[in-house]
């Protein structure tokens, strides 16, 4: 099964930049059990309108069935972790 974490962002949204250590730090920890798609709203805006993304950040996690979860804001590792298992990571 394939597990993504669609990460939504722009260059200008501070919030987004305290997203990123804590997503680069899962993933590294997690190693190779989900994919990280980075998605700037800016230059990717269709993507951000079929997943219907309205504020920054936003992460969605995806399986094969679909979307399993979505955050809006920054959100803690614990939170996205949960998230991850259930999806099948």
């Amino acid at each position: 099964m394939t597990i993504t974490l669609k990460d939504f962002y722009a260059d200008w949204c501070g919030p987004c930049k305290t997203q990123d250590p804590i997503l680069e730090e899962l993933h590294d920890d997690w190693e190779d059990r989900f994919d990280v798609e980075k998605v700037n709203v800016d230059e990717q805006q269709d993507v951000a309108n079929e997943y219907q993304v309205r504020s920054l950040p936003t992460l969605i996690i995806e399986n094969d069935e679909g979307v399993v979860e979505r955050f809006v804001g920054v959100t803690q590792r614990d939170d996205i972790e949960t998230a991850l298992e259930e999806a099948g990571a």
